[in-house]
């Protein structure tokens, strides 16, 4: 059986005079509008951080992962980052070979066709960056609210939602001045996340080391890092499925790869730094939590669900301690302002291919920023949070617990995406099968699993203590984001004709790599013929 065409055969070689002239999606589209170089590897690794949220992510969710593993909580971390790594190096791979602002959108609709594209690449990432969008806002205002002492106002519901709508415009005010002010202001507030829990690990380390350490406290050891240690399986699968979705966001960076220095390969290299950054630092954080606190002093209830603000000022004094209860709520402020620098981007890649109105494709001329998408995203952000906070106070909670449904779905499809686009590259060398195949497919199984799991554990009625019918509340969410996004889709179909049809976005895969530069904006003529 004769090999398909090399990589560098199908970048190089001639295009196919028919395959330009007759396929209308070859026409050379217009540029988006994005100011092309503007960015370098730095502030592209600092967006995807700060999208991640992680002092925030860690003072929410460390408490719980404490609950289900105990002091196997590292090792939990470490096992979550997995599969993880293995998505990221399909995020990686794809990006080289389709650097577009679109994304998972793109990359779906190349590969599994405009309805997978808008549904799983479109529809789904973007209803649970909604629902996050929301949450960040309130959590924002909250803990800000308590850091400047007015916690007599962040008890009060409409309020806190006022003042998080007051943030979300800040956000898309920052997001519409240009891509370079967004990457310099998140410098600020991701440098005083990492200098927060960096010193609050100096100082949890240093009081274990004086013996100085709070009642309770375990000495860290090897089996601390050991995933099976525990022997409770249920609990390690619960504890990793919470530290999977803890290192979600890390993909916002994507959003961005047209507007880097290297398009095709500082985004895919900012995707793994970033993700190795996130887990070094919940892995040292959760052993220095667990080893100064303990198990027991951590699932205390008045502990478990706001570790960061309740050890921080234990561990570091009242003054530091009030720095690390000030980059927690910064932290949460920091992913809104990403969120409002990557959605708008994805709107307006879809917009580009028809997927969505063309109005979407408004651009700033001086800024070089989807001013018109960032605007919608405002309008679109304030209204699902006032709406969450009316149906109830605690709404946005259940809705944010379904959101790790909706990150499954579309990060296992995005691995699945590599490894088919990939593999006729698999039977050419070991470390393509390994790399492109072997590993994202692992990604996607591993995405898959987390995915029923969840599912399977929110059908009860115990979970998040709420139900209806017998089922529990957080499913109902979750599903039923999923159902209407199916709805929404077939509507679409009709109205969206040539996006729908395949015109726009032509499936294929490596062998067909000569079509990309002319189906996807922005390139230039010494891309066309990139390896």
């Amino acid at each position: 059986m004769s090999h398909p065409p090399s990589p560098t055969s199908l970048a190089s070689g001639p295009t196919p005079k028919d395959a330009t002239s007759e396929n209308p999606a070859s026409r050379n589209p217009k540029s988006k509008g994005l100011k092309a170089g503007s960015i370098g590897i730095g502030p592209t690794v600092v967006l995807g951080l700060a999208a991640v949220a992680p002092a925030y992510s860690l003072a929410v969710t460390l408490g719980f992962v404490v609950l289900a593993v105990g002091a196997s909580t590292p090792a939990a971390f470490l096992l979550g980052f997995v599969p993880i790594l293995f998505t990221a190096l399909a995020f990686r791979d794809l990006n080289k070979e389709m650097p577009d602002c679109g994304g998972v959108f793109v990359w779906i609709t190349r590969v599994f066709g405009p309805t997978a594209g808008w549904f799983l690449g479109g529809w789904v990432p973007q209803v649970a960056t909604f629902i996050a969008s929301a949450a960040l806002a309130q959590v924002a205002t909250t803990y800000l609210l308590n850091f400047f002492g007015l916690a007599w106002i962040a008890a009060e519901p409409i309020a806190v939602a006022a003042i998080a709508c007051g943030l979300v415009v800040l956000s898309a005010w920052i997001a519409a001045r240009g891509i370079e002010l967004s990457a310099w202001v998140q410098y600020a507030l991701i440098g005083l996340q990492l200098v927060a829990l960096g010193g609050f690990c100096v100082a949890a380390f240093t009081a274990m080391a004086m013996g100085s350490a709070a009642e309770g406290s375990e000495k860290p050891g090897p089996e601390w890092f050991n995933p099976f240690a525990s022997g409770d399986i249920s609990g390690l699968v619960s504890g990793v499925i919470l530290c999977l979705f803890i290192y979600w966001g890390w993909d916002a960076l994507i959003a961005v790869n047209e507007e880097t220095t290297d398009r095709k390969g500082t985004p895919g290299k900012a995707v793994v730094i970033t993700t190795v950054i996130l887990l070094l630092f919940y892995v040292v954080t959760a052993t220095a939590a667990v080893g100064y606190a303990g198990t027991a002093s951590i699932t205390n209830p008045e502990t478990v669900s706001d570790v960061l603000s309740v050890l921080g000022p234990q561990a570091t004094g009242d003054v530091f301690g009030q720095v690390i209860i000030l980059a927690v709520g910064l932290s949460a402020l920091a992913a809104l302002m990403t969120v409002a620098v990557s959605t708008p981007r994805t709107w307006l890649s879809m917009g580009t291919y028809g997927a969505l109105p063309k109005s979407t494709t408004k651009m700033h001329p001086k800024s070089g920023t989807p001013t018109f998408s960032i605007t919608w995203w405002a309008i679109i952000t304030m209204a699902i949070t006032m709406g969450l906070t009316a149906i109830s106070a605690d709404f946005i909670g259940l809705a944010i617990l379904s959101v790790g449904l909706m990150i499954a779905a579309y990060y296992a499809t995005t691995a699945l995406a590599s490894v088919v686009y990939f593999a006729p590259l698999m039977r050419t060398s070991a470390s393509a099968l390994i790399l492109k195949g072997i590993l994202p497919g692992l990604g996607a199984l591993l995405m898959i699993g987390a995915f029923a799991y969840s599912a399977v554990d929110m059908l009860s009625p115990e979970y998040a203590g709420l139900s209806w019918l017998g089922i529990g509340s957080v499913f109902w969410i979750g599903i039923g984001a999923l159902v209407l996004g199916l709805l929404v889709t077939a509507i679409l179909r009709t109205r969206l004709r040539r996006f729908f049809s395949g015109e726009a976005i032509p499936r294929g895969n490596i062998t067909t790599r000569h079509q990309l530069p002319s189906i996807l904006s922005n390139e230039t003529p010494s891309n066309e013929t990139e390896a």
